[in-house]
Protein backbone atom coordinates (compact mmCIF):
# COMPACT_ATOMS: atom_id res chain seq x y z
CA UNK A 1 0.00 0.00 0.00
CA UNK A 2 0.92 3.97 -1.07
CA UNK A 3 0.46 4.23 3.38
CA UNK A 4 3.22 1.34 3.84
CA UNK A 5 5.76 2.97 1.65
CA UNK A 6 5.61 6.49 3.10
CA UNK A 7 7.99 7.54 5.79
CA UNK A 8 5.16 8.47 8.39
CA UNK A 9 8.05 9.52 11.03
CA UNK A 10 8.69 12.18 8.55
CA UNK A 11 7.67 15.66 9.69
CA UNK A 12 6.31 18.48 7.93
CA UNK A 13 7.10 22.47 8.09
CA UNK A 14 4.71 25.01 8.39
CA UNK A 15 5.87 28.46 6.99
CA UNK A 16 3.47 30.27 8.70
CA UNK A 17 1.97 33.58 8.02
CA UNK A 18 4.35 36.06 10.13
CA UNK A 19 8.23 36.62 10.45
CA UNK A 20 10.36 38.41 13.26
CA UNK A 21 10.06 41.90 11.60
CA UNK A 22 8.36 44.57 14.11
CA UNK A 23 5.43 44.89 11.91
CA UNK A 24 4.67 40.84 12.24
CA UNK A 25 5.46 40.80 15.84
CA UNK A 26 2.75 43.43 16.47
CA UNK A 27 0.47 41.62 13.79
CA UNK A 28 1.10 38.39 15.49
CA UNK A 29 0.28 40.37 19.03
CA UNK A 30 -2.71 40.99 17.79
CA UNK A 31 -3.42 37.56 16.51
CA UNK A 32 -2.63 36.53 19.89
CA UNK A 33 -5.34 38.64 21.52
CA UNK A 34 -8.20 38.15 18.81
CA UNK A 35 -7.60 34.61 20.22
CA UNK A 36 -7.99 35.23 24.03
CA UNK A 37 -10.94 37.46 22.93
CA UNK A 38 -12.49 34.52 21.12
CA UNK A 39 -11.92 32.25 23.41
CA UNK A 40 -13.18 34.42 26.72
CA UNK A 41 -16.13 35.21 24.30
CA UNK A 42 -16.87 31.55 23.45
CA UNK A 43 -16.55 30.37 26.80
CA UNK A 44 -18.52 32.64 28.28
CA UNK A 45 -21.43 31.96 25.44
CA UNK A 46 -21.35 28.39 26.35
CA UNK A 47 -21.15 28.66 30.68
CA UNK A 48 -23.93 31.77 30.48
CA UNK A 49 -26.31 29.37 28.27
CA UNK A 50 -26.23 26.41 30.27
CA UNK A 51 -26.61 28.65 33.84
CA UNK A 52 -29.32 30.27 32.96
CA UNK A 53 -32.81 28.30 32.71
CA UNK A 54 -34.65 31.25 30.75
CA UNK A 55 -32.09 30.34 27.58
CA UNK A 56 -32.87 26.96 27.70
CA UNK A 57 -34.17 27.57 24.36
CA UNK A 58 -34.09 26.00 20.96
CA UNK A 59 -32.37 28.75 19.89
CA UNK A 60 -29.68 29.32 22.51
CA UNK A 61 -29.23 25.38 22.63
CA UNK A 62 -28.11 26.14 18.98
CA UNK A 63 -25.81 29.39 19.97
CA UNK A 64 -24.48 27.53 22.51
CA UNK A 65 -23.42 24.41 20.06
CA UNK A 66 -22.48 27.80 17.77
CA UNK A 67 -20.01 28.62 20.45
CA UNK A 68 -18.62 25.54 21.40
CA UNK A 69 -17.68 24.63 17.64
CA UNK A 70 -15.84 28.44 17.32
CA UNK A 71 -13.82 27.33 20.09
CA UNK A 72 -12.76 24.37 19.21
CA UNK A 73 -11.80 25.98 15.87
CA UNK A 74 -9.83 27.93 17.35
CA UNK A 75 -7.79 26.01 19.38
CA UNK A 76 -7.12 23.71 16.63
CA UNK A 77 -5.34 26.41 14.87
CA UNK A 78 -3.84 28.82 16.97
CA UNK A 79 -1.98 27.38 20.07
CA UNK A 80 0.27 25.81 17.60
CA UNK A 81 0.91 28.62 15.12
CA UNK A 82 1.66 30.57 18.60
CA UNK A 83 4.29 27.49 19.86
CA UNK A 84 6.03 27.61 16.16
CA UNK A 85 6.26 31.15 15.90
CA UNK A 86 7.56 31.46 19.49
CA UNK A 87 9.70 28.77 19.30
CA UNK A 88 11.22 29.19 16.14
CA UNK A 89 10.30 25.05 15.43
CA UNK A 90 8.11 25.40 12.35
CA UNK A 91 7.15 21.49 12.11
CA UNK A 92 4.71 19.18 12.86
CA UNK A 93 4.53 15.24 12.52
CA UNK A 94 2.27 13.73 10.03
CA UNK A 95 0.40 12.62 12.95
CA UNK A 96 -0.45 15.60 14.40
CA UNK A 97 -1.01 17.21 10.81
CA UNK A 98 -3.53 14.34 10.32
CA UNK A 99 -5.39 15.34 13.68
CA UNK A 100 -5.25 19.00 13.19
CA UNK A 101 -6.74 18.37 9.37
CA UNK A 102 -9.64 15.66 10.83
CA UNK A 103 -10.76 18.66 13.66
CA UNK A 104 -10.24 21.62 11.29
CA UNK A 105 -12.61 19.54 8.46
CA UNK A 106 -15.15 18.52 10.70
CA UNK A 107 -15.92 21.41 12.41
CA UNK A 108 -16.27 23.48 9.21
CA UNK A 109 -18.30 21.05 8.00
CA UNK A 110 -20.50 21.27 11.26
CA UNK A 111 -20.81 24.88 11.29
CA UNK A 112 -21.61 24.58 8.13
CA UNK A 113 -24.87 22.47 9.09
CA UNK A 114 -25.71 23.73 12.22
CA UNK A 115 -26.22 27.60 10.84
CA UNK A 116 -28.66 26.15 8.32
CA UNK A 117 -30.00 24.38 11.22
CA UNK A 118 -30.39 28.01 12.94
CA UNK A 119 -31.83 29.21 9.59
CA UNK A 120 -34.36 26.50 10.12
CA UNK A 121 -35.00 27.26 13.74
CA UNK A 122 -35.79 31.16 12.80
CA UNK A 123 -37.91 30.23 10.12
CA UNK A 124 -40.44 27.82 12.32
CA UNK A 125 -40.44 30.19 15.30
CA UNK A 126 -42.00 33.13 12.94
CA UNK A 127 -43.51 31.22 9.96
CA UNK A 128 -45.02 28.51 12.21
CA UNK A 129 -45.50 29.82 15.88
CA UNK A 130 -48.02 27.70 17.15
CA UNK A 131 -46.05 24.72 15.73
CA UNK A 132 -42.23 25.69 16.94
CA UNK A 133 -42.83 23.46 20.38
CA UNK A 134 -43.63 20.62 18.22
CA UNK A 135 -41.29 21.20 15.74
CA UNK A 136 -38.15 22.10 17.19
CA UNK A 137 -38.28 19.99 20.96
CA UNK A 138 -35.42 19.34 23.04
CA UNK A 139 -35.54 15.70 21.14
CA UNK A 140 -35.54 17.02 17.51
CA UNK A 141 -33.42 19.69 17.98
CA UNK A 142 -30.66 17.41 19.64
CA UNK A 143 -30.94 14.93 16.74
CA UNK A 144 -30.41 18.01 14.24
CA UNK A 145 -27.60 18.75 16.20
CA UNK A 146 -25.86 15.18 16.42
CA UNK A 147 -26.53 14.99 12.87
CA UNK A 148 -24.59 18.09 12.03
CA UNK A 149 -21.58 16.80 14.12
CA UNK A 150 -21.45 13.31 12.77
CA UNK A 151 -21.76 14.48 9.14
CA UNK A 152 -18.64 17.13 9.82
CA UNK A 153 -16.48 13.93 11.36
CA UNK A 154 -17.71 11.55 8.95
CA UNK A 155 -16.24 14.50 6.50
CA UNK A 156 -13.00 14.91 8.18
CA UNK A 157 -12.37 11.01 8.53
CA UNK A 158 -12.83 11.22 4.58
CA UNK A 159 -10.62 13.76 3.73
CA UNK A 160 -7.87 12.51 6.45
CA UNK A 161 -7.75 9.26 4.88
CA UNK A 162 -8.22 10.36 1.47
CA UNK A 163 -4.93 13.10 1.79
CA UNK A 164 -3.04 10.60 3.91
CA UNK A 165 -3.32 7.66 1.37
CA UNK A 166 -0.86 9.70 -1.15
CA UNK A 167 2.89 9.86 -1.08
CA UNK A 168 5.12 12.99 -0.11
CA UNK A 169 8.09 13.54 -0.93
CA UNK A 170 10.48 16.27 -1.83
CA UNK A 171 9.65 19.58 -0.48
CA UNK A 172 7.78 18.90 2.62
CA UNK A 173 7.13 22.52 3.33
CA UNK A 174 3.53 23.42 3.89
CA UNK A 175 3.24 27.32 2.91
CA UNK A 176 0.43 28.04 5.25
CA UNK A 177 0.21 28.54 9.35
CA UNK A 178 -1.94 25.21 10.07
CA UNK A 179 -2.54 22.08 8.03
CA UNK A 180 -5.19 22.83 5.36
CA UNK A 181 -5.30 19.23 3.08
CA UNK A 182 -5.54 21.84 -0.33
CA UNK A 183 -1.82 23.28 0.67
CA UNK A 184 -0.68 19.67 1.18
CA UNK A 185 -1.72 18.22 -1.83
CA UNK A 186 0.59 20.08 -4.00
CA UNK A 187 3.38 18.22 -2.39
CA UNK A 188 1.93 14.99 -3.09
CA UNK A 189 4.26 12.91 -5.78
CA UNK A 190 1.02 11.31 -6.85
CA UNK A 191 -1.58 12.55 -9.10
CA UNK A 192 -3.96 14.13 -7.36
CA UNK A 193 -6.11 15.87 -9.79
CA UNK A 194 -8.91 13.71 -9.94
CA UNK A 195 -9.12 13.56 -6.11
CA UNK A 196 -9.41 16.93 -5.91
CA UNK A 197 -12.05 17.24 -8.35
CA UNK A 198 -14.13 14.87 -5.87
CA UNK A 199 -13.20 17.38 -2.88
CA UNK A 200 -14.42 19.89 -4.63
CA UNK A 201 -17.37 18.43 -5.46
CA UNK A 202 -17.65 17.41 -1.33
CA UNK A 203 -17.25 21.02 -0.97
CA UNK A 204 -19.85 22.46 -3.15
CA UNK A 205 -22.43 19.53 -0.98
CA UNK A 206 -21.11 21.03 2.25
CA UNK A 207 -21.33 24.76 2.16
CA UNK A 208 -24.19 25.00 -1.22
CA UNK A 209 -26.53 22.75 0.32
CA UNK A 210 -26.63 24.48 3.62
CA UNK A 211 -26.45 27.95 1.66
CA UNK A 212 -29.80 26.68 0.09
CA UNK A 213 -31.67 25.75 3.24
CA UNK A 214 -30.61 28.81 5.03
CA UNK A 215 -31.70 31.10 1.63
CA UNK A 216 -35.04 29.58 1.39
CA UNK A 217 -35.78 29.85 4.79
CA UNK A 218 -35.05 33.23 5.09
CA UNK A 219 -36.75 34.08 2.03
CA UNK A 220 -40.01 32.49 3.82
CA UNK A 221 -39.18 34.61 6.88
CA UNK A 222 -38.83 38.01 4.85
CA UNK A 223 -42.17 37.42 3.33
CA UNK A 224 -44.08 36.49 6.65
CA UNK A 225 -42.43 39.60 8.30
CA UNK A 226 -43.73 41.95 5.53
CA UNK A 227 -47.00 40.91 6.07
CA UNK A 228 -47.16 41.54 9.82
CA UNK A 229 -49.38 43.85 11.04
CA UNK A 230 -47.51 45.06 14.36
CA UNK A 231 -44.63 47.51 13.60
CA UNK A 232 -42.74 46.05 16.91
CA UNK A 233 -43.55 42.45 15.74
CA UNK A 234 -41.35 43.51 12.50
CA UNK A 235 -38.79 45.27 14.19
CA UNK A 236 -38.05 42.10 17.17
CA UNK A 237 -38.45 39.61 13.94
CA UNK A 238 -35.79 41.86 12.12
CA UNK A 239 -33.36 41.72 15.01
CA UNK A 240 -33.48 38.11 15.70
CA UNK A 241 -32.40 37.21 11.98
CA UNK A 242 -30.26 39.81 11.30
CA UNK A 243 -27.31 38.71 14.01
CA UNK A 244 -27.59 34.85 12.48
CA UNK A 245 -27.24 36.62 8.83
CA UNK A 246 -24.17 38.60 9.66
CA UNK A 247 -22.55 35.25 10.80
CA UNK A 248 -24.12 33.46 7.80
CA UNK A 249 -22.15 35.83 5.45
CA UNK A 250 -18.95 35.77 7.23
CA UNK A 251 -19.20 32.79 7.42
CA UNK A 252 -19.48 31.12 4.13
CA UNK A 253 -17.99 34.40 2.79
CA UNK A 254 -14.78 33.22 3.39
CA UNK A 255 -15.52 29.60 2.88
CA UNK A 256 -17.23 29.99 -0.99
CA UNK A 257 -13.55 31.98 -1.83
CA UNK A 258 -11.27 29.25 -0.36
CA UNK A 259 -12.93 26.10 -1.47
CA UNK A 260 -14.89 26.84 -4.24
CA UNK A 261 -12.22 28.61 -6.10
CA UNK A 262 -10.75 26.24 -9.29
CA UNK A 263 -7.09 25.04 -7.91
CA UNK A 264 -5.38 27.41 -10.64
CA UNK A 265 -6.92 30.35 -8.97
CA UNK A 266 -5.49 29.71 -5.80
CA UNK A 267 -3.09 32.01 -4.39
CA UNK A 268 -0.91 30.72 -1.14
CA UNK A 269 -0.88 34.57 0.58
CA UNK A 270 -4.53 35.16 0.05
CA UNK A 271 -5.44 31.83 1.09
CA UNK A 272 -3.67 32.55 4.45
CA UNK A 273 -5.31 35.36 4.62
CA UNK A 274 -9.32 33.94 4.11
CA UNK A 275 -8.06 31.17 6.81
CA UNK A 276 -6.74 34.10 9.30
CA UNK A 277 -10.61 35.63 8.73
CA UNK A 278 -13.04 32.64 8.80
CA UNK A 279 -10.98 30.25 11.67
CA UNK A 280 -9.95 33.60 13.86
CA UNK A 281 -11.39 36.56 13.54
CA UNK A 282 -15.40 35.46 12.72
CA UNK A 283 -15.42 32.98 16.25
CA UNK A 284 -14.11 36.31 18.26
CA UNK A 285 -17.24 38.31 16.21
CA UNK A 286 -19.76 36.07 16.76
CA UNK A 287 -20.28 35.84 20.31
CA UNK A 288 -20.32 40.08 20.25
CA UNK A 289 -22.53 39.78 17.43
CA UNK A 290 -25.11 38.00 19.94
CA UNK A 291 -24.60 39.54 22.58
CA UNK A 292 -24.58 42.96 21.53
CA UNK A 293 -27.68 42.48 19.56
CA UNK A 294 -29.22 40.52 22.18
CA UNK A 295 -31.10 41.64 25.19
CA UNK A 296 -31.90 38.24 27.00
CA UNK A 297 -28.13 37.25 26.62
CA UNK A 298 -27.30 40.84 27.71
CA UNK A 299 -29.70 40.15 30.49
CA UNK A 300 -28.28 37.27 31.01
CA UNK A 301 -25.04 38.37 31.86
CA UNK A 302 -26.09 40.73 34.24
CA UNK A 303 -28.06 37.98 36.17
CA UNK A 304 -24.52 36.07 36.07
CA UNK A 305 -23.00 39.24 37.07
CA UNK A 306 -24.84 40.09 39.94
CA UNK A 307 -25.21 36.69 41.36
CA UNK A 308 -21.34 36.23 41.33
CA UNK A 309 -21.11 39.93 43.32
CA UNK A 310 -23.35 38.49 45.94
CA UNK A 311 -22.30 34.99 46.54
CA UNK A 312 -25.25 33.00 45.54
CA UNK A 313 -23.78 30.59 43.56
CA UNK A 314 -21.73 29.56 46.63
CA UNK A 315 -24.65 29.36 48.80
Amino acid sequence: MVWENKTFNSDFVLLGIFDHSPTHTFLFTLIISIFALAFLGNTAMVLLISLDMQLHTPMYFLLSQLSLMDLMLICTTVPKMAFNYLSGRNSISEADCATQIFFYISLLGSECFLLAIMAYDRYIAICHPLRYTNLMSPKICGLMVACSWILGSTDGIIDVVATFSFSYCGSREIDHFFCDFPSLLILSCNDTSTFQEVLFICCIVMIVFPVTIIIASYACVILAVIQMGSGEGRRKAFATCSSHLMVVGMYFGAALFVYIRPASDRSPTQDKMVSVFYTILTPMLNPLIYSLRNKEVARAFMKVIGKAKSGEWGA
